[in-house]
């Protein structure tokens, strides 16, 4: 049948099973929105911003595991989009950007709202193309798909000139071709030398990131860790991978790890690490990382192989398969020796912080109990996000949304926003700091607009609280331009915006406006004052040995 650009656009979208796009109109994209107006069984979120859009269909897609989509005009619409764009792509999130841009005749001039998005997110994505022929359009579309959720999921680009949104071509529906995990480099020899790594360690430690909850092996991973008596520890991306509230499990990795974690990673003989990367906010020095330790690595990524850490054995492929292949393999065993250490040092050492002030864990915690541990948990980036890794135990996959890999201020609410149109029925939060909600707060408009009714809690210090607390460790104190006491009144901000605006600036009022805030029935905004000198601790400072991780208590001393 003969179709249009525009109707070639909605058309594969249905064929992908798309049911909500995030995006923002303009004049290049204007014949695609009139074909959106036309088919309502797609719902489209109206943002605030563009970069909103792109982090929306971002947490729609990590809290789903689903594509997400957005769309953007030209030119500064596109360009908003690049923010979004390399977030997911350093989290590894399938999302396909539609952006539109001037005719083909107009191309290479300077036109008005002219930019070649596709070259300037080339580095960013899997896949970047601008299309030129709307012959070519659906089966352009069908691999922006097929890409951004293949293998290492990422985001991928497409560009459309506005004349190919006119322009008529013949369309052909297709049943969208099936993406079957990448089991071909998998191989046997190097899970037979895996097992006997793992049968032969006496003091493991199972390390599990971001790509575990990409692969959908949660199940396999407490498998392994409970038939081996392996202790666990995650990195802020894996939260979730295993339960937080296992007896095997230590904690997070790193510089804001625990020092279970950290110590015990430094102690074993053998470190089993499952989708990560090795980044470097989780090994610190990396000359001295598990020094102690053999070491096997499992994921699908080959260029992750060796790149950050040399490793002893690899295995290439899709995790949940290895995981299924070697299970097998591993004998049953319970460490105990290692295990009652470990115990040991969970009692030593647990997170803890001032009980009598309000402060940023007891909310997480106030919030975990009053969310019986079942919310979708989004944050921002800073202290907050590092106390929600800590503090809230998350039980299941897809639960903790955060950008880990770019660390992008103003991700959070534009990220709840997508999480809570996938799940309606489902608790969402945002946390997020002062800081980063001054640059997404926007998205409190879009939340009232379209009726989703997330939560904002606004970790508010008055300060960049990260950057502060680097300021008061590394630089004498000298707090250049991290001070926010300027007065702005959050909960005037959020009624302004139609939201229910509420405070809590003493520990007795917690748990009252939490309560109110989850019966509210709308979006929230809960603006927590507590004190601008609040740390996250424990701390390792960047490039040193994790191992040397210090908290407040080694400060007083």
């Amino acid at each position: 049948m003969k179709m249009n650009g525009s109707e070639i656009v909605i058309a594969c979208l249905k064929e992908q099973g798309v049911d909500t796009v995030f995006g923002y109109p303009g004049g290049t994209i204007l014949n695609i929105y009139d074909a959106l107006y036309k088919h309502k069984e797609i719902k489209h979120i109206l943002t605030s911003h563009e970069q909103g859009a792109a982090h929306a269909a971002d947490g729609y897609a990590r809290a789903t595991g689903k594509v997400g989509v957005c769309m953007a005009t030209s030119g500064p619409g596109a360009t908003n989009l690049v923010t979004g764009i390399a977030t997911a792509y350093m989290d590894s999130v399938p999302i396909v950007a539609f952006t539109c841009n001037v005719g083909i005749s107009l191309l290479g001039k300077d036109s008005f709202q002219e930019v070649d998005i596709a070259g300037i997110t080339m580095p960013i994505t899997k896949y970047s193309v601008i299309v030129k022929d709307v012959n070519d359009l659906a089966d352009t579309i069908r691999k922006a798909f097929r890409v951004a959720k293949s293998g290492r999921p990422g985001p991928v680009l497409v560009d459309i000139t506005k004349d190919v949104t006119s322009n008529e071509a013949e369309f052909t529906p297709e049943v969208p071709e099936a993406i079957l995990p990448r089991t071909d480099t998998i191989k046997e020899e190097d899970l037979k030398k895996a097992a006997g790594m793992i049968n032969a360690a006496r003091k493991p430690v199972l390390f599990v990131g971001g790509g575990a909850v990409i692969a959908g092996a949660s199940k396999l991973i407490y498998e392994l860790a409970h038939k081996a008596g392996i202790p666990v520890c995650d990195t802020l991306m894996g939260k979730g991978a295993f339960p937080g509230t296992d007896s095997l499990y230590m904690g997070m990795l790193g510089m804001h790890g625990t020092k279970t974690s950290n110590r015990a990673v430094s102690k074993c003989d053998l470190l089993i690490a499952a989708g990560t990367r090795f980044s470097d906010r989780d090994t610190g020095k990396t000359s001295t990382f598990a020094s102690n330790a053999k070491k096997v690595q499992f994921d699908i990524d080959p260029a992750e192989i060796n790149k950050n850490v040399i490793v002893d054995c690899s295995v290439v492929g899709d995790l949940s398969e290895s995981l299924k292949r070697i299970l097998p393999m591993i004998n049953e065993e319970k460490h105990t020796e290692w295990n009652s250490e470990v115990e040991a040092s969970k009692e030593k050492f647990p997170l803890k912080y001032d009980g009598d002030a309000l402060t940023g864990p007891y909310i997480i915690e106030e919030l975990y109990k009053a969310t019986n541990g079942d919310a979708i948990i989004v944050t921002d980036v800073g202290q907050h996000q590092m106390w929600a890794a800590q503090y809230y135990k998350y039980k299941n996959p897809r639960t903790f949304l955060t950008s880990g890999g770019l660390g992008t201020m103003g991700y959070g609410l534009g990220a709840a926003i997508g999480a809570k149109t996938a799940f309606p029925d489902k608790t969402v939060v945002n946390i997020g700091g002062d800081g980063c909600f001054r640059m997404n707060m926007n998205e409190i408009i879009t939340a009232v607009r379209s009726g989703t009714n997330v939560i904002e809690i606004v970790m508010n210090n008055h300060v960049l609280g990260m950057v502060r607390q680097w300021q008061h460790l590394f630089y004498g104190e000298r707090y250049s331009h991290t001070i926010l006491d300027d007065g702005l009144d959050f909960v005037k901000l959020a009624e302004a915006m139609g939201a229910l605006g509420l405070r809590i600036t003493k520990k007795e009022e917690t748990d009252e406006v939490l309560k109110k805030a989850l019966a509210a029935g709308r979006p929230v905004v809960i603006d927590c004052q507590i004190d601008k000198d609040e740390m996250v601790f424990p701390m390792s400072p960047a490039g040193k040995p994790i191992e040397d991780a210090f908290d407040q208590d080694d400060i007083q001393l």
